[in-house]
């Protein structure tokens, strides 16, 4: 079945490319013939290039065939790209009315390595208008739903590269993370995800400059990730922070007997749904299966009124300047934008950008505290079952653990690893809500040790793999 190739890893395809039992024009065309299945419910691709796709992809197998340059570290795959990434030459609106007719004039470091590497853009992927809410819905693009239960979204802001991965779509995808924005997706649409420490994947400036901001790659497995990352990350000339040496994943990761896991559930009491808690759990009793230590911790504090009030304090030195101009279109804006502009202009003049970072030295010594006596810790990816299709959640929130919540991005409890940024992140599967829509978790590593939180996922991954039937996939 073409699904069935749709949904090969990227480890598996490039296996099948070298040894010819696959072509690139064949999964390419698979790829596209599952867009056109689920595309009419659920609105991840935003702007396609089918036709070049092809092309590219008869190119790529022509170096498989041993016709012209051999082949590269991604040639022939299909790469999913968010609605925020420029690539030169190709539409770049950021899911805004006002950047709509937009063709990009310059690549981003991640496109440019992914170009060199031999993947193809074959589409573009929706985010909410300037990737600046949780979920995944613009005037410009319409609502990405979850292909798992089109009533909730795939959150945000990289919600539709999730969406991508999740249906087979895309083989791989970017990410961009200022406060979840590649593991919130991730969670909801049971897929991989990895939020870099600062600095090691190489962004554009000025956005480069901001320590809450990372670009990350979106797969479906373990490997895939690690894959995508180790083509993305290193040195550029563009990014005055970026980190060198380049780092590198290895190929195959070690067991986890042994390892130190601290588990969390609420952090500072955050409230979290009860399916989501118990598959949290499961997910760590899985992790003691496969050799882990796990213990369960308390870490005050840690909610989400702090961590939220402690990441508005930055957003409101950068998101205030960097929408300016736009808000004198309001007209053309999204509800959302509008409100999250005034939300962090109104934070500016509560609290000083001095007193943001008091607030953040202090998450970051507990952080060290835990990272002392244990190797990963473990939390939720999102509180809640899911967000609402559609919903712009302007002026409420929702009922999260039988709490009801003032703000939305109580659902996700990610902000506390933008905030302490230069620990690694991996989003990984952990089941599925009553509602059907996918849970996941978060493990988070030492200060830029990223093995580790790859060693414990792929570790998850082998005793409850979430890629082991059709069933696991949506819309079949």
């Amino acid at each position: 079945m073409d699904s069935d190739l749709a949904y090969l890893s990227a480890t598996e395809v490039l296996a099948r490319f070298r040894d010819r039992s696959l072509s690139p024009v064949e999964l390419t065309q698979a790829l596209i013939d599952r867009a056109a299945a689920v595309e009419p419910t659920v609105n991840a691709l935003c702007v396609t290039r089918y036709e070049e796709a092809l092309n590219e992809a008869r190119a790529a197998e022509a170096r498989y065939m041993g016709r012209g340059d051999a082949p590269r570290a991604l040639e022939g795959i299909c790469v999913g790209i968010k609605d925020e990434m420029p690539i030169a030459g190709h539409p770049c609106a950021g899911a805004s009315l006002l950047a709509k007719d937009v063709i990009a004039t310059e690549t981003d470091p991640m496109g440019e390595r992914l170009l060199e590497a031999g993947a193809i853009p074959h589409a573009r992927t929706t985010a909410p208008e300037f990737s600046c809410a949780g979920f995944t819905h613009s005037r410009l693009w319409g609502v990405t739903r979850n292909a798992w239960n089109p009533e909730f979204g795939v959150g945000g802001s990289s919600g539709g590269s999730g969406a991508s991965l999740a249906c087979g779509t895309s083989t791989l995808a970017t990410g961009s993370d200022i406060g979840g924005s590649v593991r919130i997706p991730a969670g909801w649409n049971g897929v991989v995800g990895f939020k870099p420490p600062y600095g090691r994947v190489p962004q554009m400036p000025p956005w480069n400059l901001d320590h809450y901001c990372h670009n990350g790659p979106m797969a479906r497995t373990v490997a895939d990730c690690a894959l995508f990352e180790n083509v993305v990350a290193g040195p550029h000339p563009v990014d005055a922070v970026a980190l060198a040496p380049r780092y590198e994943l290895p190929a195959a990761f070690d067991a986890i007997d042994g390892l130190r896991v601290a588990l969390c559930v609420n952090p500072g009491g955050w409230p979290v749904d009860e399916d989501v808690a118990a598959n949290t759990r499961a997910a760590a009793a899985a992790l003691a299966e496969a050799g882990a230590i796990v213990e369960e911790i308390e870490m005050p504090g840690w909610g989400p009124e702090e961590t939220w009030s402690t990441g508005e304090i930055h957003f409101a030195q950068i998101m205030t300047a960097a929408m300016a101009e736009a808000m004198e279109y309001r007209d053309q804006l999204s509800p959302y934008v509008i409100e999250l502009v005034e939300q962090t202009a109104r934070a500016a003049g509560r609290s000083s950008y001095y007193a943001g970072l008091v607030a953040e030295s202090a998450m970051h010594a507990d952080l060290e505290r835990i990272h002392a006596t244990y190797d990963v810790l473990v939390w939720p990816t999102n509180a809640s079952r899911g967000l609402i299709a559609g919903d712009d959640y302007v002026g409420h929130g929702l009922q999260i653990g039988g709490v009801d919540t003032p703000l939305y991005l109580w659902a996700c409890m990610t902000i506390p690893f933008n905030i302490c940024s230069r620990n690694p992140v991996l989003a990984v599967p952990s089941g599925f809500a009553s509602n059907g829509v996918p849970t996941g978790i978060q493990i988070v590593g030492r200060r830029y040790d990223d093995v580790t939180p790859f060693r414990a996922g792929a570790a998850l991954e082998q005793v409850r793999p979430w890629l082991d039937a059709p069933a696991r996939r949506p819309m079949q």
